[in-house]
């Protein structure tokens, strides 16, 4: 497709994608649908995994086709416009620094990129001899950074009052509001206080659906939809008052697990945002689109640089599952933002595969004195919030075992030395012991270092002669080079564990509104039940062996996430006694004997006597 596209492109994209008809899946919004491309995920090796998510990601750059459902893309004019729009809103804040904030927010994920990138631009600022501007918001603050906190999204008022704190004495702020599906209450609270407080704030929306396709569920507490706080905004963008960046990605390689590409695009996006503002702030020099599309390449680069070490990638996927169905861990021990991108990759297992906090895990080595807004929240805080070295050397070294894989994280301008000490020490633990390195044309890794690890996916990088903003690209292609190959290995070692079906993740947590709506979505999916029966179903699940009553039934869904929060394997029970027409404690049974939660499922949806199982699309297609 490469020639027929307006911009000339480093990787080939994807040819159009089914998911860009306009029957397809018609009543989820794009970042819930099912990617084809992905749709056998669950019997594919790992080599296979690895080139079915660089595929997935590469869609993140493809430009929109006209002749199919007009999506905006990333490189659509509209996006490229907004985006200059809004750098010029983010240029006079860097120009008056005194009492002005530039404030990047989400939930889970979001929350954890808008921690990572205020890090970033605030270390740009410090090189310059500046003070700070950037500030984040998590979802139930610090400790969301490093623990799995699902239920703090859910609430409006919440993130209405931890944006007044940070913004409290702001003559101006811009905010950037992340929710890959326009979905998250705690952003859209935030983002209707900056719409009644236009004298103060800049509201910019951060997402990858049409506004058409914002979740319209009642928000508990709270006077609007997700969808009517967009449409609100949508007015204001038209007098440059508010700003929505929404450009579609296409459907995540694992159905709504937006951490992946909606991750990764959100990233993409921002950076080279704020990267272009500070690069011409001081030069008075208009912005424009050709400085966009040549940061934008950096990225699209950064993917062919990532995918071209594919074949390594895939030994380390097919080591990590070995860990996982041995009932083994795996850590991820990364120097400075590196060890950021493990700790997000390892937090983010927990909800969406029903995985252990141990299962696989980040920890970050360095200095994080300046990072978190209140460290104390963290330090000392319990094993479920360790992430520092001190808690690695302390908590998990003394009980590594032989089964468990060790991925250490760095660049060739880390202490080398400080690499080399803590790896002698794990070898003595296992011989497991892998490495990502990060490096430009000449650098190498010191023999004595090298020859400790039993694989290593060794990434250079071009020398850069750029200005100093212009040398901040690649600490982001690196970083997202690592976001990529981390979110294929967890990925593809929860696949290869039996923890996907299809491509679709049945084992999700079910820890806020979103995760309840979609686990409904994935029993009528795979039964072809209507969503009452479904619904039903998973309260039974939620509340055995207390039987449903009336009360129960009509409580909120608030009450129902509560009790279900802290259960495992819920989605699947109740996948199995719908399918099998079973109770819970049969359902129970039945998973707990078979080798894997994916064969579980396999054997009831092809049992004798069954009807053959729809394909999860039509499925989704009878229940509507």
């Amino acid at each position: 497709m490469r020639g027929t596209k307006k911009y000339p492109h480093v990787i080939d994209t994807p040819d159009t994608g089914k998911w860009e008809l306009a029957g397809y899946e018609t009543t989820l919004p794009i970042t819930e649908k099912s990617n084809p491309l992905t749709r056998e995920l669950d019997k594919a090796d790992p080599a296979q995994i690895v080139q079915l998510l660089k595929d997935c990601d590469a869609e993140i750059f493809q430009e929109e086709d006209e002749a199919l459902v007009n999506y905006k893309r990333l490189y659509s004019d509209s996006v490229l416009k907004i985006m200059i729009d809004i750098i010029g809103k983010v240029q006079e804040v860097l120009k008056e620094p005194d009492n002005t904030l530039i404030v990047l927010s989400g939930g889970g994920a979001s929350g954890r990129l808008a921690f990572l990138m205020a890090v970033s631009f605030n270390k740009l600022l410090k090189g310059l001899g500046r003070e700070p501007q950037y500030t984040y918001i998590i979802a139930g603050g610090d400790r969301s950074l490093v623990a799995s906190q699902e239920g703090p999204e859910d609430s409006a008022l919440l993130g209405i009052e931890d944006l007044n704190k940070v913004c409290e004495g702001k003559k101006k702020v811009i905010f950037f509001g992340i929710s890959c599906g326009l979905s998250a209450p705690y952003v859209a609270g935030q983002l209707d206080f900056c719409m009644n407080n236009l004298d103060i704030f800049v509201p910019v929306l951060v997402g990858f659906n049409p506004l058409s396709m914002a979740r319209t569920d009642k928000i508990e507490g709270f006077h609007s939809t997700f969808r009517q706080v967009a449409e609100r905004m949508e007015k204001l963008q038209e007098s440059h008052r508010a700003f929505i960046l929404n450009p579609a990605v296409g459907p995540e390689g694992i159905a709504g697990f937006s951490r992946m590409k909606g991750g990764s695009a959100t990233k993409i996006l921002l950076e080279t945002l704020l990267l272009a503002a500070h690069k011409t702030v001081d030069k008075d020099s208009e912005i424009t689109e050709k400085c966009l599309l040549e940061i934008l390449r950096t990225y699209e680069r950064a993917h062919k640089v990532t995918y071209g070490q594919s074949k390594k990638i895939a030994a380390l996927v097919k080591q990590a599952g070995t860990s996982l169905q041995k009932k083994a861990y795996v850590y991820m021990v990364g120097w400075h933002t590196l060890g950021i991108i493990a700790i997000m990759d390892g937090a983010e297992c927990i909800p969406t595969f029903g995985a252990d906090i141990n299962d696989v895990r980040g920890f970050l080595i360095g200095d994080h004195s300046e990072m978190f807004n209140r460290e104390a929240d963290l330090i000392a805080q319990g094993p479920k919030f360790a992430f520092s070295e001190d808690d690695f050397v302390k908590t998990i070294l003394p009980s590594l075992t032989e089964l468990d894989t060790v991925l250490f994280l760095f660049t060739m301008d880390d202490n080398l030395a400080e690499v080399e000490k803590l790896v002698v020490q794990v070898k003595e633990r296992t011989s497991n012991v892998q490495a990502l390195s990060h490096g430009t044309v000449g650098q190498y890794l010191p023999a004595s270092l090298k020859k400790l690890f039993s694989s290593i996916i060794s990434i250079t990088w071009p020398i850069l002669f750029l200005e100093y903003e212009g040398n901040f690209i690649q600490r982001f292609q690196r970083e997202l080079s690592t976001k990529w190959i981390l979110n294929t290995v967890s990925t593809g070692a929860h696949v290869l564990k039996g923890k996907i079906l299809h491509n679709y993740m049945v084992d999700l947590k079910v820890s806020n509104s979103k995760l309840f709506w979609r686990a409904v979505t994935i029993l009528q999916r795979f039964t072809g039940h209507s969503q009452a029966k479904c619904l039903e179903g998973l309260l039974q699940v939620i509340y055995h062996p207390e039987p449903l009553s009336e009360e129960i039934r009509a409580a909120e869904v608030s009450k129902h996430i509560a009790v279900a929060t802290d259960q495992s394997k819920v989605v699947p029970t109740a996948l199995l006694c719908l399918l099998r027409n079973c109770p819970v404690p049969e359902a129970r049974s039945r998973l707990d004997g078979s080798p894997s939660l994916r064969a579980a499922l396999e054997a009831a949806l092809n049992a004798p006597g069954r009807k053959r199982a729809a394909k999860p699309a039509e499925a989704e297609e009878q229940s509507t």
